[in-house]
């Protein structure tokens, strides 16, 4: 960090970016071409929610230290001693303040792997872990980065190729780099993705272009070879699966869902990637042919496994049961596991949606208004309620059901407004899966969707926001940039004022759109949470709960 006063506020630049909200250098693409950061607001927050910060600084001889309480400086930077002139490099010390958090409990867990993955994504970095409490040290340097982590993580399994495809590419817009390989004997290998080093758990555009150009690529080389067999096509699941992979990219201004940055959203990045890839691979396979016959061979058994384990589904009648509901615009795909249903508040909304929609995988089941509070019911009495029969009926599933097999789509998304009414209600279905539907939520198959509640045109470019937080943050960003051009904020009453264009690329596209899986952690501790909200009976568990966490409602 610099230690320099800063030439307009006098104060020494460290102070500034501790202290001050978008002070951060990375604003500028002098001081970085590629960051994690885009806002400038990540070490002056963690110093405002402190109750003490320390910073040791060691550069051009000398090591400085400065100190914080509650956010304000405690002490001026001076000089603590002399180092050596290639004795540089900074060291940050902080205590949280209790009385912002619930807890100060760090997840060690997610902490080392984000450290491991630094010294990966940087070949030759080498990064220490050191845990006080338990006295456990590691140390992670890897001189070839990801081709050499993910070969120590495959460790003797057999892979198709034995060595993993390494590769990189560099223009003015990106930066990647890979390494990939399908292990045998069922290891379950790993999946992970960055952006500008930060891990994306959820994926995003990068991940859905290095699929598509991967699927591309061994789909024309079987049909160069004339390796499929009469009647097999070859999906991008069947190529994607077993596969284990390690994805870094960088670019300018990579565009997030949400300030927890698991997935990215720069909807450009898709086609870079895909023709990056399918470029890279197609040279790849054919110079390795055996590699790419057993790659294709593969696939192929992929193929045909789920062409056997799919059961083919009626689409005009659910099979064996009563006629599905006369709302439901269905699908034309026989295949459960790439269908997707949509279950959409209100009529208006259902009708853009279905113009949104894909028409081959994507269902649309509209719901008249809020649904019943089910948590309380019974379930010899919950498909009295006509929206939760249609719902249950368009699955294929009754409640309570532990046999998935007749499952009509493997991917269910709620999807209501972004306003407090939309998520009362997809709170409601929520906790109709979780009580009545477990089974579907433990298997991973619900999804809540995530549509924007603000557009923001800026000149030809446009943005969305999921809230008001989101909003502010383009804002502050575009504001940065100094850009010339017309900015327009408009804020979406509901999906069904949204074009069928607008909901198809926030919510449906599987590059662009925002979905958060429905999990159950800790059961007893999910089922006393619902219960408290929804149960009659605990309405004055409800009231003191708004009275002592009330604070923390996002009221707009």
């Amino acid at each position: 960090m610099p230690v320099d006063d800063h030439p307009e506020e006098k104060v020494p630049a460290v102070e500034l970016i501790l202290t001050r909200l978008h002070a951060g250098a990375k604003f500028s693409n002098k001081s970085y071409k590629f960051s994690g950061g885009l806002h400038g607001v990540g070490v002056s927050v963690v110093n405002a929610l402190s109750k003490n910060l320390e910073v040791w600084i060691k550069r051009e001889g000398h090591e400085y230290n400065l100190s914080f309480k509650d956010g304000e400086r405690s002490s001026e930077l001076e000089v603590v001693d002399k180092v050596g002139k290639t004795n540089t490099g900074t060291t940050i010390r902080f205590w949280p303040n209790e009385k912002y958090f619930d807890g100060s409990e760090i997840k060690v867990k997610d902490l080392k792997h984000n450290l491991r993955a630094k010294a990966v994504l940087c070949p030759g970095l080498k990064i220490k872990f050191h845990d006080e409490q338990t006295n456990e040290k590691l140390e992670w340097l890897y001189k070839e980065g990801a081709n050499e982590y993910l070969s120590e993580v495959l460790g003797d399994t057999p892979c198709v190729p034995n060595d993993p495809f390494f590769g990189n590419s560099q223009n003015d817009k990106l930066e990647i780099e890979w390494s990939l390989t399908w292990p045998q004997d069922d290891h379950e290998g790993i999946q992970e993705s960055y952006v500008n080093l930060i891990p994306t758990k959820a994926g995003g555009t990068h991940v859905s272009g290095f699929r598509s150009g991967l699927s591309d690529s061994v789909k024309e080389f079987a049909d160069y070879r004339n390796l499929l067999p009469r009647g097999v096509k070859l999906s991008p699941e069947d190529v994607w699966l077993g596969l284990s992979y390690i994805l870094s990219i960088r670019l300018e201004d990579p565009q997030f869902s949400g300030q927890t940055k698991e997935k990215l959203s720069s909807r450009a990045v898709s086609t870079l990637v895909s023709n990056v890839i399918k470029d890279a691979f197609t040279l790849w396979l054919n110079q390795h042919p055996e590699a790419g016959d057993q790659i294709v061979a593969r696939a192929i058994e992929n193929a045909q496994k789920r062409a056997k384990k799919n059961v083919k589904v009626k689409r005009k009648k659910a099979t064996g049961g009563p006629t599905l509901p006369g709302k439901l615009a269905d699908c034309t795909s026989d295949e459960p596991d790439r269908c997707e249903l949509f279950i959409v508040e209100g009529d208006s909304a259902g009708g853009s949606a279905k113009q949104a929609r894909d028409r081959k995988y994507q269902a649309i089941l509209p719901l008249r208004g809020k649904i019943l509070n089910s948590w309380e019911v019974e379930e010899s009495n919950l498909l009295s309620s006509q929206e939760i029969s249609n719902i249950s009926q368009a699955l294929g599933v009754e409640p309570s059901a532990e046999d998935l097999v007749n499952l009509r789509y493997h991917k269910i998304c709620i999807l209501a407004d972004a306003d407090s009414d939309g998520l009362h209600i997809a709170t409601l279905i929520c906790a109709l899966f979780v009580k009545h539907f477990k089974k579907l939520v433990e298997d991973g198959h619900v999804y809540v969707s995530m549509p924007p509640l603000y557009r923001i045109d800026v000149g030809k470019e446009v943005f969305y926001a999921l809230d008001e937080d989101e909003k502010d943050d383009h804002l502050e960003a575009i504001e940065k940039k100094k850009s010339k051009a017309k900015v327009t904020v408009t804020r979406f009453k509901g999906l069904g004022e949204m074009s069928p264009i607008q909901l198809r690329e926030t919510t449906m596209l599987e590059e662009s759109r925002r979905l958060v899986r429905l999990t159950i952690e800790d059961e007893s501790q999910t089922n006393e949470l619902m219960d408290k909200l929804m149960a009659k009976k605990r309405y004055t568990d409800r009231r003191d709960w708004l009275q002592e966490k009330g604070n923390l409602a996002d009221i707009q």
